[in-house]
Order: C-alpha cells, then structure tokens, then sequence
C-alpha cells in the first residue's frame, strides 16, 4: 500500500506539472515500499532516480517560470536550490552507509506536499497564462515540446 497519495487538492491545473508531482509521489512510495526490504543497492537506485528525475523537474519548472516572466522565480529557484542541497546530504550519508531512507521518506512527503500547497500553487496563474499564448502560437508552441524533450529524454 502507498504511504503517500495524491489528491485534487495537490492539481496546480498545469497537467504537465501535475504528473511530473505525481510520478515523484509514486518515486517516494517506491523508497518508502523498497526501504522495507532493506535492500541497500535497491534502495540506493530508487534515491537515485528520485534526485535524477527531481533535478529535472525542478528545471522544467524553473524554465516554465522564467519563460512566464514569473515575479518571483529567484526565490523559487532558492528554495529548490536549498532542498537540492539537503537532499544531496542524504544522498552522501546513504552513500558513507548510513540507513537514511525512512528520513529521507519523510522529509520529501512532508516538503513536496508543502511546496506543492504553497510555492507551486504561486506561480500557476503566470505559468498557465503563458501556455495559453504559447499554444496559441504555433511557432512558440515548439517551445514547450522542446522543453519537455530537455529535461525529461
């Protein structure tokens, strides 16, 4: 059973967004579910992944925002700059042989919800208003398909 699920409540409406949230909810499940068999190598690949596909996300978003012209993309980018940071300290301990997985769970159900909630739900009108010009333009609608390609191969 999923420690985490995802409920409307967490849709920015940017359905792009909304399943890269999703899939890091089912990465963390799949920490939580692989943290239980305490296999070290397995839970070490899905923290990788999980960083791996975070990174990206971040980076799409961040590229969504500035293209939107967003205000407050700086200190968007700081707070995604400072968890990198914070997760990366987990990774470094896992990787000295530390059994960090169950923290490290918790930590990024209660941060992504949050930031979900609070941080991301801040940039939607901008972001959403820009992808309505963007695929009103065809030439700029290349833009977003290029984007998603960069970031997520």
């Amino acid at each position: 059973m999923s420690f985490m699920v995802w409920t409307d409540d967490l849709a920015t409406g940017i359905d792009i967004i909304d399943n890269q949230h999703r899939r890091i909810v089912d990465m963390i499940n799949q920490l939580h579910d692989t943290a239980q068999g305490k296999e070290k190598e397995a839970i070490g690949n899905v923290i990788e992944e999980l960083v791996d596909y975070t990174l990206s996300h971040f980076a799409f978003e961040e590229s969504l925002m500035e293209e939107a012209g967003y205000q407050f993309l700086r200190p968007h980018k700081k707070v995604h700059e400072l968890f990198v940071k914070r997760v990366s300290e987990y990774r470094m301990r896992f990787n000295a042989g530390e059994d960090i997985a169950d923290e490290l769970h918790s930590l990024l159900s209660r941060w992504l919800f949050n930031h979900i909630k609070s941080d991301d739900a801040a940039y939607v009108s901008a972001v959403k208003s820009q992808m309505q010009t963007v695929t009103q333009n065809k030439q700029a609608g290349g833009w977003l398909s290029k984007a998603v390609k960069r970031f997520f191969k």
